[in-house]
């Protein structure tokens, strides 16, 4: 055999283990019963200082009676490229099921979520805030450095053909917020939605705002445009949030987990009324507190109408946010959950930006809370500056006892 043959017939041998470990790989998976697969949404256009925030109805997702074990998210360019929140901040994804009469036809996509068209009905997380917070799944700019595996053996059950109203099938919609920060004049306002870099002064149902508003979500609503430097060339992009699902199909040796959100500005008074605020303001801290002592907390008290064991929980803040704090009645810890900011210019390391929440992963039967047990929420933001139009929310994962 010449030197020539040989040297390709040995190619030819690591090409081929080459695949056979691929395979192995893949049968591993499979034999885990772990599948997964990515999806994109439709293209995001953009430009300098633009804002989407789109609602997409019907979007890809797992079929059949499954269990889902993770789902992660990240902006991407045309040819895959993750996207740096120097560029495009990601203000908030959330993932909400519902239920679409059989025949009818939806909107693609949405600037409003339309929660209550009567051809529609949204099947809520089990989370206790009246009308708001309704989704599965759902994070903001912390999304590429936060765990959302759920542990085995539980996971949380969908597409179940038996909880589907008559007439209806299970669907899924997205509501995706992304600003694009390129060029802007202040890059961290636009994503704070300070409503004086927004020019607006009404809401976009045109209702004015009142008059100590002066930030937050209902700022920086789809097609406003945030102020950016003088002179600059409007370079206009397409980009897409890519958006990866694992699950295995459901079995009984799966235990099934309740989702439940709480927020830090419920006023809740041990009544039925759960009234979620969603964002408030923090202040800056007065002049001449040392900066290790500018550290503005809130709280807030909720429970849950079950008992169970939980076995995830992270928080959702923004910027400035330091960190959430889920206690018992009895004030042990149940979850604690911090934020991580990057240090570099690398998409999911971008210095000054959250990039991801630290998550909580009990011993199975460890942390257990009562049924109506009252449960304490804290916030914690750095007040070293204001900041507008934040967050305090705590997710957490419940299997029931």
């Amino acid at each position: 055999m010449s030197l020539g043959v040989q040297g390709f017939v040995f190619l030819l041998a690591i090409v081929l283990l080459a695949i056979c470990a691929q395979n192995s790989q893949a049968r591993v998976t499979h034999e885990n019963r772990v599948k997964s697969k990515v999806y994109l949404t439709p293209k995001i256009p953009q430009h300098p200082g633009s804002v989407s925030n789109k609602t997409y109805y019907n979007i890809e997702f797992p079929k059949g009676h499954i269990a889902i074990k993770s789902f992660n998210a990240e902006f991407v360019d045309e040819e895959g490229n993750p996207i740096s929140l120097q560029e495009t901040y990601l203000h908030h994804w959330a993932v909400v099921r519902y239920y679409q009469r059989k025949g009818n036809k939806e909107p693609k996509y949405n600037s409003n979520l339309g929660l209550h068209q009567s051809d529609l009905v949204v099947a809520r997380n089990a989370g206790v805030c009246n009308g708001g917070l309704s989704q599965f799944f759902g994070l903001g700019s912390e999304t590429r450095k936060t765990d959302t595996h759920v542990p085995d053996p539980y996971g949380i059950e969908v597409g179940n053909p038996l909880e589907a109203p008559a007439g209806y099938e299970e669907k899924w919609m997205l509501n995706v917020h992304a600003i694009d920060t390129r060029d802007a004049v202040d890059a961290m306002g636009c994503a704070e939605c300070r409503c004086s870099l927004y020019n607006v002064t009404e809401d976009k149902d045109g209702q004015p705002f009142k008059p100590n508003y002066v930030g937050g979500f209902f700022c920086c609503y789809d097609g406003t445009q945030c102020k950016v430097k003088n002179g600059v060339k409007s370079v206009k992009r397409n980009i897409y949030m890519k958006y990866t699902v694992e699950w295995v199909d459901w079995s009984d040796s799966i235990v099934p987990v309740k989702i439940y959100i709480f927020d830090v500005t419920d006023s809740w008074q041990k009544t039925r009324i759960h009234d979620c605020l969603l964002e408030y303001d923090v202040e800056q801290c007065a002049t001449g507190v040392a900066t290790n002592d500018c550290i503005s907390a809130r709280r807030s008290h909720t429970s849950i109408p079950t008992s169970g064991d939980v076995v995830y929980g992270v928080a959702h803040l923004h910027n400035g946010g330091i960190g959430s704090v889920l206690y018992g009645e009895d004030g042990r810890v149940i979850c604690s959950s911090r934020a991580i900011y990057g240090e570099g210019n690398e998409a999911g390391d971008e210095a000054g930006y959250m990039v991801g929440m630290t998550t909580c992963y009990p011993k199975p039967g460890s942390i257990k809370i009562a049924k109506d047990e009252v449960l304490t929420l804290e916030s914690s933001y750095s007040s070293k500056k204001s900041h507008i139009g934040v967050t305090g929310f705590f997710y957490i994962l419940v299997a029931e006892s």
